[in-house]
């Protein structure tokens, strides 16, 4: 296949609204040949499989649910231990849980629960006695006014949830996760769709986003204060210990596990996706194939 051209077309490039995601989407909306935008994570997966973006920053389940995709090698937003963004919050005890619902825009984290649920890890960390029943939530719906023992809940209102009402009892995926495999959870990384080749001057605009996101950290800690009303230390925790987004030389390892317990459990077919080598540098020598 030959390679896509930029100048012909920009590359189509979409990330989730959330503030983790921040760090590796900084400054592409300034990228020649770019056309940035965000979606929500569920909707960002109907457009990857549906043509409409080249390259998504999308929950790491999609990776082993279609033939032909591939994901930049380094490059995530993964949890390392407890993640605040990311939680289970209950209405009852978790051995008692009977039903979780689960939050419509979350297919990484969703997928993680169920698992973790399925004992397709074991039982290194306490989880329900019987296999809850999952609940669907409408899209654009909070999973908190459903009917249900426990309500997963990410991104930004988690975060929120989590820092301003400390009194809520929860289970946390990502650190029944790290405690289980010794490894940090992959929740999203950038995927490419099929047929898609990148140039290494598009995956230089990667690493400038990702290097310009993590030299202004502390002006996100800001902005989430100012914007969730949340406080500053707890937030610099989350962004800076809590979530990773430089390369993580356990990702892989960590995909490998995540695609296993994932196939065990039911949650996607088990397809191993291409890995692109991110090591370019800024000028435009050709495109570079997934191996």
């Amino acid at each position: 296949m030959s390679p896509r051209q930029p100048a012909q077309r920009p590359l189509r490039v979409a990330a989730p609204p959330y503030l983790v995601a921040r760090p590796l989407t900084e400054g592409l909306e300034r990228e020649p040949h770019v056309q940035f935008e965000r979606e929500v994570p569920s909707r960002l997966v109907e457009r990857l499989r549906g043509g409409e973006l080249d390259v998504a920053l999308v929950s790491s389940i999609e990776l082993f649910r279609q033939q032909g995709y591939a994901y930049l090698a380094g490059y995530a937003i993964a949890g390392h231990g407890e993640v605040a963004s990311v939680r289970v919050f209950l209405r009852r005890p978790l051995e008692e849980v009977a039903s979780i619902a689960l939050d419509p825009a979350s297919r990484a984290a969703a997928a993680l629960v169920q698992t973790l649920c399925s004992g397709a890890l074991g039982d290194e960390f306490s989880r329900p006695r019987v296999a809850p029943r999952f609940v669907e939530t409408p899209a654009g719906s909070d999973p908190a006014r459903a009917e249900a023992d426990a309500w997963l809940e990410i991104g930004d209102a988690a975060l929120k949830r989590s820092l301003s009402q400390p009194h809520l009892e929860y289970f946390d995926p990502s650190g029944a996760w790290a405690r289980a495999t010794q490894l940090p959870f992959p929740f999203a990384t950038w995927i490419v769709r099929p047929g898609v080749e990148l140039t290494h001057a598009e995956l230089a605009a990667f690493a400038r986003a990702r290097a310009a996101g993590l030299a202004r950290l502390e002006d996100y800690v800001e902005e989430g204060a100012t914007s969730l009303h949340l406080p500053r230390e707890a937030l610099r925790r989350y962004l800076r210990l809590e979530c990773r987004f430089d390369d993580e030389p356990r990702l892989d390892l960590a995909l490998e596990r995540w695609r296993a317990a994932a196939t065990k459990a039911g949650m996607c077919q088990g397809y191993w996706p291409a890995r692109v080598a991110t090591g370019a540098s800024s000028d435009d020598g050709g495109a570079c194939r997934a191996s």
